[in-house]
């Protein structure tokens, strides 16, 4: 099952998503954004480069 984002308004007004996995976990959670329009461009940018993101440790 694939994921879902959750677009949600935070306690400070501010627009948020979390991206949950098939089995409900909560996997990430964005920074604020002052518009709805902002957050689902954020959302957007994390479906467009998430796929091909590389993988670093950091130290």
């Amino acid at each position: 099952m694939a994921g879902t984002f959750e677009l949600y308004t935070d306690k400070s007004g501010e627009y948020r998503f979390r991206l949950k996995a098939g089995n409900g976990e909560v996997i990430a959670i964005s920074e604020g954004y002052s518009s709805k329009s902002a957050a689902l461009n954020g959302i957007d940018s994390v479906r467009r480069n998430a796929a091909d993101a590389e993988v670093v440790e950091a130290d």
